[in-house]
């Protein structure tokens, strides 16, 4: 049996909840029993309950409770129910309690707490805004280093590139002494043997 991720809910007087309890077997349900219970000081009180003959079979839930509605389905291993009106006299535990035959009897159960409130409280979220603002702002503010850093390194890249290609192109023209193609040194007539 499972409540979910958080066992507990505060909730406005009047409000209307939900109370959630899943159940799952590897091996299967074969007359699954499920009860709720709300502790009363100490008192188990029984607020619904029935058997699922098999897995996809819609239960025939026992409500013993005003108020109480049973929202769940067999097909989603859902036993959950609904509380309407809440008062503060709902205030507690609750109990979702459940017993498979297949898993030779085995009990299984988790308990939901009910926090009921006059109002909801108001929650402060200023140092929430200013973690997620210094957060965001670095974040903001490393990425633009890189990007800076990234075109500088382009930038040069780029020049570095210019000026190999200015040292291909003058080389020729400076090689003057050899007479090479482009030189501007003039043609000498080879010297004759003797």
């Amino acid at each position: 049996m499972s409540v979910g991720k958080v066992p507990f809910l505060e909730a406005v007087n009047g409000s209307t909840v939900l109370l959630p309890c899943t159940y799952a077997s590897c091996i299967g349900i074969k007359n699954l029993y499920f009860n709720w219970q709300f502790n009363d000081n100490g008192t188990m009180l029984k607020i619904a309950d029935s058997v699922i003959p098999s897995e996809g079979v819609l239960p025939k839930v026992q409500i013993y409770r005003e108020r109480v509605e049973f929202v769940g389905s067999s097909v989603g291993n859902n036993v959950s129910i609904l509380l309407w009106n809440i008062t503060f006299d709902d205030e507690g535990q609750y109990t979702c309690f459940g017993r498979n035959p297949k898993e030779k009897g085995k009990n299984h159960s988790a308990i939901f707490t009910l926090i009921v409130l006059e109002e909801l409280r108001v929650v402060d979220n200023t140092l929430t805004i200013i973690i997620a603002s210094a957060v965001g702002g670095s974040i903001a503010l490393l990425m633009g280093f890189m990007l800076i850093k990234n075109f500088t390194l382009f930038v040069l890249a780029k020049i570095a590139e210019k000026n190999k290609e200015c040292l291909v192109t003058s080389s020729g023209i400076d090689n003057t002494e050899n007479g090479l193609s482009g030189s501007k040194a003039d043609s000498k007539a080879t010297p004759k043997k003797k």
